[in-house]
């Protein structure tokens, strides 16, 4: 494998619209089958477009008055 995409997509205009998502221990899980030097890219538009992930790109939501969702 050259490379690994995730396909995504909008669901919703808030984190509260959004039916299902992994965890990061789910995500750890699925990752440890795949080397640890494939790249992965985020594919948006069917295909059309396509993103990378980075460090800088992550930004911590604790949610409103600090309080988890």
């Amino acid at each position: 494998m050259k490379r690994l995409i995730y396909s995504t997509f909008r669901e919703g205009y808030g984190t509260d619209q959004v039916r299902k998502t992994m965890t990061v221990g789910e995500l750890i899980a699925f990752l440890e089958d795949y080397d640890e030097n494939t790249p992965i890219y985020l594919g948006f538009d069917n295909g059309y477009t396509y993103g990378g992930i980075t460090e800088g790109r992550f930004e911590e939501d604790y949610g409103e008055d600090g309080e988890d969702e």
